[in-house]
């Protein structure tokens, strides 16, 4: 009896199972103005926020990244601009997702949805997904009733914050109080004074109600990041007046203990793993146990 107890708690069962239920696992699937998809899950639920890719493209990479679309039980759509709704009719069709959309951002939309798979939400409602939580928040951008999210688990916090015209009150609240977040960068702010926009689109991007630049971004970064944050994957780069390697510099030299992460508008991220624990990390555990004659395992 007491041999079979302690072979419940050797390490190639207890670990993947102790570690996985204190992570997230989140993923920019892509990430620009030709398209927005991000990630985020844990071992059993898992959502995505916005999908401006083909539901080819989303499926393509979430099966190059072993993450499994049958986790995914709902998709959140922020706004209804199209790099944010391109590929949602299919997707939600072809795997029976449901889509939390407000009734105002779907009436602007146009889209096409299954009545019985359309979920309204409202600002500060959480939304339980599984084992997830889900609260929207309102943001600046020039769009009809726009919102970001927090996505959490078991204390774990990720914020999906893109497409906002300034850091306001919503966002600064829920961005201090996450362990990741995927955040706008979208402009260098001499890059698009000196480069072609007509002075209206200029004007757009930086009005308050469009995007922020790399400076903006930063000092949100520098002045309200927790200590707990892990990982920031910087997003929505413009392809025109932004350049990867300005952000990295720049953020490089505030980063401390946090990862700073590109997001690129062609292919997927890698799957980061996000704990509120930082000594655990369960893909290097799964690892050695492979390397120990313990078979494949998918924590995704």
């Amino acid at each position: 009896m007491f041999r079979n107890v302690t072979q419940l708690w050797q390490p190639r069962t207890l670990f993947p199972v102790f570690c996985a239920t204190m992570s997230l696992y989140i993923s920019s699937l892509n990430s620009g103005s030709n398209g927005n998809c991000y990630y985020v899950g844990n071992d059993t639920d898992a959502v995505l926020v916005d999908v401006g890719i083909s539901c080819r493209e989303v499926e393509k990479r979430m099966h190059r990244s072993g993450l499994s679309i049958k986790k995914v039980r709902a998709i959140f759509i922020s706004h209804e601009h199209g790099d944010h709704i391109k590929g949602v009719e299919v997707l939600s069709k072809r795997h029976r997702i449901p889509v939390y959309i407000t009734d105002a951002t779907h009436r602007s939309s146009a889209l096409q949805l299954e009545e019985n798979l359309v979920m309204s939400f409202g600002a500060y409602a959480e939304i339980a997904i599984g084992q997830l939580a889900v609260k929207p928040f309102p943001k600046a951008h020039d769009a009809i009733d726009a919102h970001s999210f927090v996505v959490s688990s078991n204390g774990v916090r990720i914020a999906v914050i893109t497409d906002i015209g300034n850091c306001c009150d919503h966002v600064v609240k829920n961005f201090r109080d996450c362990h990741a977040a995927f955040l706008e960068s979208n402009y260098d702010e001499q890059m698009l004074d000196e480069g072609p926009y007509p002075y209206h689109l200029k004007h757009r991007i930086r009005g308050g109600s469009g995007h922020i630049s790399n400076r903006q971004a930063l000092e949100l970064f520098k002045a309200h990041r927790p200590a707990y944050m892990s990982h920031l994957i910087l997003s929505h780069l413009s392809k025109n007046n932004n350049k990867p390697e300005i952000v990295e510099e720049l953020f490089s030299k505030h980063a401390h203990k946090t990862r700073i992460v590109i997001a690129s508008r062609d292919e997927e991220s890698e799957v980061f793993t996000i704990s509120n624990n930082p000594a655990l990390e369960p893909r290097k555990i799964l690892k050695v146990l492979k390397g120990a004659g313990v078979g494949q395992m998918s924590l995704f």
